[in-house]
């Protein structure tokens, strides 16, 4: 065997290690393309992998374009936590809604969880998760639910009606533009993680 097959971080995923749906629970993820080597990240790959992003394979198989993580990261960081627009507990609920439609489950678990964190609603997070984005909890997260669902479908069914709905309720217009980029954002990181890796529920040992 060679040194670079003892290594390989690339790997199937058991069939009784396999998520048995969407949970709030941590998953692990494990890749189909082999990730960079943390101590072999060059200089334009290792400031983008700073802190916990070198640990897991995610970040290292996206460093193989360190453009493109580049520009990812800043987007990801703009979408989730620029002050002004809408909560984050409702931008990470756009991020669930996104992934539950399009079956990610690792990202769904994530987004969840902060969803959870932020909005202290454990529950009504928990039942969009069992029961799909066809849900029904409030008002505010119904409209956000359709919304963003709508988006997310291929192609999207987004209209008037849903723009409408939601100024209805209060939201401004830079709300609404978080919801729609919280949706395009996480359509596209849902797609990088369906083609370039699965989920794992994590060893008990």
């Amino acid at each position: 065997m060679s040194d670079t097959a003892a290594t390989s971080e690339v790997r199937s995923v058991e069939i009784d290690r396999r998520p048995p749906g969407f949970t709030q629970e941590h998953l692990d993820w494990v890749p189909w393309v082999e990730p960079i080597l943390l101590a072999e990240a060059d200089a334009e790959q290792r400031p983008l992998l700073e802190g916990d992003r070198g640990i897991g394979p995610y970040f290292r198989v996206l460093a193989r374009n360190a453009g493109v993580l580049a520009h990812r990261s800043a987007n990801d960081k703009e979408i989730f936590y620029g002050r002004a627009g809408l909560a984050r507990a409702e931008r990470e609920l756009a991020a669930t809604v996104t992934s539950r439609h399009n079956g990610c489950e690792y990202c769904a678990s994530v987004h969840s969880r902060f969803t959870t964190a932020l909005s202290k609603r454990g529950d009504d997070v928990q039942r969009l998760l069992d029961e799909g984005n066809s849900v029904r909890i409030d008002e505010r997260w119904d409209a956000i639910i359709d919304f963003v669902d709508a988006l997310a479908a291929n192609p999207p069914r987004a209209d008037r009606s849903h723009i409408r709905r939601l100024r209805e309720l209060g939201f401004e217009d830079a709300e609404i533009h978080d919801l729609v980029l919280s949706a395009a954002s996480f359509s596209w990181a849902n797609r990088l993680m369906l083609t370039l890796g699965e989920p794992e529920v994590p060893s008990s040992k």
